[in-house]
């Protein structure tokens, strides 16, 4: 557990050893819980944790909303395994 302070703009810096051990890359996703926030790594290249989930012979749109249904689900994955 670290208590941790905001800078002037409300920023928050989480220290290296957290974000190693959380394998925490350039983006995190926040759940505002109520009462706590969550915070949920999120994969530096989302193309690659899609891999291989599209059929080409869909519409951009059909693709985009799957994608999206994709990260939907991954972040509620990580975030019940947290």
């Amino acid at each position: 557990m670290s208590i941790l302070e905001l800078d002037s703009k409300g920023r928050l810096t989480l220290p290296k050893k957290i974000r190693e051990s959380l394998n925490i890359g350039r983006k995190v996703l926040i759940i505002n819980a109520g009462d706590h926030l969550k915070i949920i790594p999120l994969p530096s290249d989302p193309f690659q944790v899609l891999h291989g989930a599209f059929n080409i012979n869909k519409s951009f749109k059909d693709l985009r909303k799957q994608a999206e249904l994709t990260a939907v689900k991954e972040a509620e994955r990580k975030e019940a395994e947290g």
